[in-house]
C-alpha cells in the first residue's frame, strides 16, 4: 500500500489524479490543508508520496509550489495531466430553486465564471478546497447551498449532482507532479522511460544570461517545454528560473546540462521523469 498526501480531501482533483497515476493500487490517503503539510507529511516519513498541483491550462503556475518544492529537497519521479469538469452537487432534497449560496475554491470559481454569471441572484462564496466544499455542505447539513467541484465526490458525501460541466472553458487540464523523497526516487520510476526534466537555476546579472543557456539546449537539440522565472527574496531583480525540457536522448540531455551548469548559479535538477500523457 503506498502512502499518498494530497492537499483537499477525498473526492478532490488531486485525489482523482493519485488514483489514476497509481491505477490498480492500493492507496492510503493523507488529506492535508495546505501544500506545506504536504511536504511536512512527506518529510515526517519517507514513504510518504506527495501528489501536488503545478500547473493549470486556464489559471497559469502554481507559483509557491516550484518554491516549496526547490526548498524541501524533494525529487519529481511522475506527472500526471487530468482533465477538469466541474459540477454542482447539493443536498439530495433541495433542487435549482432552493439554491441560493455557492461555495468552491477561487480556481474553480472563476473558471465557472461564465456559469454563475447566468445565475446573479445566487450568492458565491469562496472557500478553501472544491470537494471540501461538498463535504463541508453534507456534514452541516446546509439546506440551500451547493458546491462546485468533481462529479466523484457526490456519492463520497450523499449529494446529488445538479448540474454537469459548468467549466466556462472545456479545454481545461491540470498538471499533477508526483513527488518523492530522493532516496526512494528509483523505486517509483522506469529509467529507461525517462524523457522529461524539471530544472531550477538562477543566473548572473548580466546582458545574454540566459539566452547562452537557451542556445546550449537548441545545440544539443533539448526541448523547452516551460520556462517559469521567481523573484529572489532580498536580491533585488534576481531571479530563479524553473524550466521545464523533453528529450528523445538520455545521454544528449546530460551533456547539455553539463554545457549550462558553469553558466549558472545554484543549479538543480527538481526531477527526471516520463512525460505524462492528458487523461480525461
Amino acid at each position: 500500500m503506498k502512502k499518498i498526501a494530497i492537499q483537499g480531501v477525498k473526492g478532490s482533483y488531486h485525489d482523482m489524479a493519485a488514483h489514476q497515476y497509481f491505477e490498480e493500487e492500493e492507496l492510503e490517503l493523507i488529506c492535508c490543508s495546505t501544500f506545506e503539510d504536504v511536504f511536512k507529511a512527506m518529510n515526517d516519513d519517507n514513504n510518504v508520496i506527495g501528489v501536488m498541483a503545478i500547473e493549470n491550462t486556464i489559471a497559469g503556475s502554481l507559483l509557491h509550489n516550484y518554491d516549496l518544492l526547490r526548498e524541501n529537497r524533494m525529487t519529481i519521479v511522475g506527472e500526471h495531466k487530468l482533465r477538469i469538469s466541474h459540477s454542482l452537487l447539493c443536498l439530495p432534497e433541495d433542487g435549482w430553486e432552493d439554491i441560493t449560496e455557492i461555495n468552491s475554491h477561487p480556481v474553480a470559481l472563476a473558471q465557472c465564471r461564465e456559469f454563475l454569471q447566468r445565475h446573479p441572484n445566487v450568492k458565491v462564496v469562496e472557500a478553501e478546497d472544491t470537494a471540501g466544499s461538498a463535504e463541508i455542505i453534507s456534514r452541516n447539513h446546509l439546506k440551500g447551498h451547493a458546491a462546485i467541484c468533481s462529479k466523484s465526490a457526490a456519492p463520497l458525501y450523499d449529494m446529488k449532482v445538479l448540474e454537469e460541466g459548468i467549466e466556462t472553458n472545456k479545454h481545461n487540464f491540470t498538471r499533477f507532479l508526483i513527488v518523492a523523497d530522493p532516496w526512494k526516487a528509483d523505486e517509483l520510476r522506469e529509467r529507461p522511460s525517462i524523457n522529461k526534466s524539471t530544472i531550477v537555476f538562477s543566473l548572473p546579472h548580466c546582458e545574454g544570461s540566459l539566452s547562452q543557456v537557451l542556445s546550449i539546449f537548441s545545440f544539443y537539440k533539448i526541448n523547452l517545454t516551460k520556462i517559469q522565472s521567481l523573484p529572489i527574496i532580498g536580491r533585488e531583480w534576481e531571479y530563479m528560473f524553473y524550466v521545464d525540457i523533453t528529450f528523445s536522448d538520455y545521454l544528449r540531455y546530460k551533456q547539455s546540462i553539463d554545457a549550462i551548469t558553469p553558466l549558472t548559479k545554484e543549479l538543480q535538477i527538481l526531477g527526471e521523469y516520463e512525460e505524462g500523457k492528458s487523461h480525461i
